[in-house]
């Protein structure tokens, strides 16, 4: 997830998004139903994934989101099916101004020339590219809209929304949430999860400090977890797990307030009122 380019932009489209999930059991109720028709999906694609550079790679990449800082939109040799060029734009700021745009999402044809770039488009039918890019797209304004919601006491504080800087795929490093929850997992398979994500990303949020104060760079790290189809429709279900990285005091204040206050309210015996 996250695969942005940043192209300059001036325009936004508006999505569904993900709603904020815990990766606990796969009984959760908490799961987001993806909108898009997933029927041509193949098993091995169901999970949509990135595709992402080796770690040997020398290729010249765009430092702002870890990718090659050109990917064509030329068919590739033996494509059968023609894909769209089309990119959607996002509704996430890009930068530190204005200026600066919209971050945009890679079009379809891009996003098979990339897979196959590197090596990650064997066993996808091409048919099956463009609900991968609207899943893809899903999901990531699904994450942008659940760190609006951390940073909203901030923006209520400045009047100025935050801004995404730069993020970075890490589907190999397995971040210590995800890992606490595999190990207890184990111990309360009924309770906790005990599937990996399969994909994780690392955000870099600007958060305003004031007008012409600058800005405040803070780390997110979200974690992309399948879950079961949804009993009602059938469709893909996934589950985001969004939150401040443990980077400084105000994140670890931020991620306590936000997970222990709702615990804390219902030992002292405060019920909200509807």
């Amino acid at each position: 997830m996250g695969w942005f380019w940043a192209d300059k932009v001036e325009s936004a489209i508006v999505s569904q998004v993900a709603n904020t999930g815990t990766p606990a059991s796969s009984s959760s109720s908490s799961l987001s139903a993806c909108p898009i028709d997933h029927s041509s999906f193949t098993k091995s694609s169901s999970a949509p994934t990135c595709p992402v550079l080796s770690k040997d790679s020398d290729e010249v990449l765009n430092p702002m989101n870890n990718m090659p800082m050109a990917i064509s939109s030329e068919l590739a040799p033996g494509q059968k099916i023609k894909l769209s060029t089309e990119r959607t734009i996002s509704t996430i700021p890009r930068g530190e101004t204005s200026d600066q745009g919209l971050w945009e999402y890679p079009s379809p044809q891009q996003m098979l020339n990339a897979m196959l770039a590197k090596g990650k488009g064997d066993g996808i039918p091409e048919d099956a590219v463009e609900s991968m890019v609207e899943v893809h797209n899903f999901l990531n304004e699904g994450a942008w809209q659940q760190i609006l919601e951390w940073e909203d006491k901030y923006t209520k504080e400045t009047k100025i929304e935050p801004r995404l800087k730069k993020f970075t795929g890490k589907p190999h490093d397995l971040s210590p949430k995800a890992r606490m929850y595999l190990w207890l997992g184990q111990l309360f398979p009924e309770t906790f999860n005990t599937v990996p994500p399969f994909d994780r990303h690392d955000w870099t949020v600007l958060r305003s400090q004031g007008r012409n104060q600058g800005w405040k760079e803070v780390r997110y790290v979200i974690d992309y977890y399948s879950a079961p189809d949804d009993e009602e429709t059938g469709m893909p279900a996934f589950m985001l797990d969004t939150r401040p990285a443990l980077d400084d005091f105000g994140s670890i204040r931020d991620r306590i307030v936000t997970f222990a206050g709702p615990v804390w309210k219902k030992a002292m015996g405060e019920v909200d009122e509807f």
